[in-house]
């Protein structure tokens, strides 16, 4: 098997495991495969449906990463002014935490687009999902780009590394 056949095996494997059900409608829309993750929360290359491959970075920093720690410490802090935590995933486990349902869906996108239209633009917010590694989620890049888009200049994504029962759940950390 050619080094061609093989990239085109290994992207249809990509594609049968990370929620795509079809390909595009259209010939060439750009088909967003996620080949790979680069453990620095950066960037991502993507599949393009001509066969491309391009590095597209992430939507946030690695500054912009909070720890699973730092924000229990945070939440379980009397004395400390607590952000605003978003769960744009499938359920809001955190304790304090907003769910605005999976950001992948354009009707929770939108009332995310809603919720954040009330805070002012420097408010500390936190988004998370915890479904799967970053690498497979379908949600936190929607919302992270909303984030970006709407110029919130003290946005967070929580680095669950796994998912939230093993990075949050199964730590004690404080839940809803």
């Amino acid at each position: 098997m050619n080094m061609k056949s093989r990239f085109t095996l290994f992207a249809l494997l990509c594609l049968a495991t990370s929620g795509f059900s079809k390909f595009p409608e259209t010939p060439g829309s750009v088909l967003e495969i996620r080949i790979k993750n680069q453990y620095s929360g950066t960037s991502r290359d993507i599949l393009t449906a001509g066969g491309n491959m391009s590095n597209v970075p992430e939507p946030w920093t690695s500054q912009q990463l909070m720890a699973p720690a730092d924000l229990a410490a945070i939440i379980n802090d009397p004395n400390v002014k607590k952000p605003i935590i978003i769960c744009v995933g499938p359920g809001a486990l955190i304790k304090g935490s907003l769910d605005m349902g999976p950001a992948k869906e354009k009707e929770n996108l939108e009332k995310l687009k809603q919720q954040l239209n009330k805070l002012p633009r420097d408010a500390n917010v936190v988004i998370y999902c915890g479904c799967c590694p970053f690498e497979h989620c379908p949600n936190i890049r929607p919302a992270f780009i909303l984030l970006n888009k709407m110029k919130f200049s003290n946005a967070h994504l929580l680095n669950l590394e796994h998912n939230i029962k093993t990075d949050w759940v199964a730590k004690g950390y404080p839940q809803a």
